[in-house]
């Protein structure tokens, strides 16, 4: 390996180490400094949609717009060139290809795009508005509560889809029973089953907004059974999620716990040890107080077992008759 490419190596190294870890200071700042653009890009996208606020100021939006892309898009590049130092993307190629079909890099490129494709293709501006707003989700590689989420909804999808598949379902069989017990009476609102898809869909997740009702006594009964049934098919979901989100969380407190036993090993924590705990405590997303709960809970088992104790119910590791046998 030449001198240019050893140097190239080491420049790679620092950048991502200055995009991706977090843990220096130029790092922080410089992640700060994304964050505080995106949600100001944010601001800056629903104020545009008030015409009384973007035209007398359309130039300066225009010019915050143009900065907002050269900053997002350098990250990107920045991004794309430094990710082979993962060992995921070790490979300059395949590597960089990989990278750029993870999620993280499609919402990265979704946040430049639109503005490119503004330029080759004529696109109403009230799309592109929306189409930027996709850059909030950038903020989840600065807020671990929102990749955990992310995580946990990957997870859980095909449980999720399942979910959805049987709310379909409810929703076309409450639609036709709406149709059969109303179309007599309320043609203009429940003339074919299509048409009553509003009112099934609006009831099963018990949103109700009461602009379409249900007038005959066989029609009223049917909805409040199908309102009853809508409580629990829009409760499941957020059930699925909540459950898969406190395993997710209770696998990630075992792995930390798992490098904290390993480092305590020799039954002391050194600076570096204590500096990589940190680290694997904010890749995984940990409250300090909560790894600080393991820190003590694991010190004072440790020192039970060095006093001969079970660390879970006090009593001796060795019994009395045990001892006397080997005493004597």
């Amino acid at each position: 390996m030449s001198a240019h490419d050893t140097r190239i190596n080491r420049m790679r190294a620092r950048m991502f180490q200055l995009i991706e870890e977090g843990h220096t200071l130029p790092s922080r700042l410089f992640n700060g400094f994304i964050m505080l653009l995106i949600l100001a890009n944010v601001v800056a996208i629903v104020l545009e949609s008030v015409e009384s606020i973007y035209q007398p100021h359309a130039d300066r939006f225009w010019q915050f717009e143009l900065f907002s892309v050269a900053v997002f898009t350098i990250e990107y590049l920045l991004r794309l060139w430094t990710c082979i130092e993962q060992p995921q993307y070790f490979h300059p190629v395949r590597g960089r290809l990989r990278y750029m079909i993870s999620f993280m890099a499609l919402i990265d490129l979704m946040a430049i795009l639109p503005f490119f494709l503004s330029i080759f293709v004529g696109i109403d501006t009230r799309f592109l508005r929306v189409l930027r707003l996709l850059r909030v989700f950038k903020l989840t590689r600065h807020f671990q509560s929102l990749e955990i989420l992310i995580e946990v909804i990957r997870m859980e999808s095909t449980v999720l889809a399942s979910a959805v598949f049987v709310l379909l379902v409810l929703a076309v069989l409450a639609a036709g029973g709406i149709y059969v017990a109303e179309h007599d009476v309320q043609p203009e609102v429940f003339g074919n089953i299509p048409s009553s898809m509003w009112w099934a869909i609006v009831t099963l997740t018990t949103v109700g907004y009461g602009d379409v009702i249900p007038v005959t006594l066989s029609g009223k009964v049917f909805a409040m059974i199908i309102t009853m049934l809508g409580v629990g098919m829009a409760a499941l979901p957020a059930g699925i999620i909540a459950a898969g989100f406190t395993r997710e969380m209770q696998k990630r407190r075992e792995i930390y716990q798992t490098n904290l036993r390993e480092a305590l090993e020799d039954g002391i924590i050194t600076q570096e040890e204590q500096q990589q705990l940190e680290q694997v405590r904010r890749h995984l997303g940990l409250d300090v107080d909560d790894a600080k709960a393991m820190t003590r809970a694991e010190f004072s088992m440790l020192t039970k077992f060095e006093h001969g104790r079970c660390p879970h119910c006090g009593e001796p590791l060795i019994s009395a008759p045990e001892q006397k046998t080997t005493a004597e």
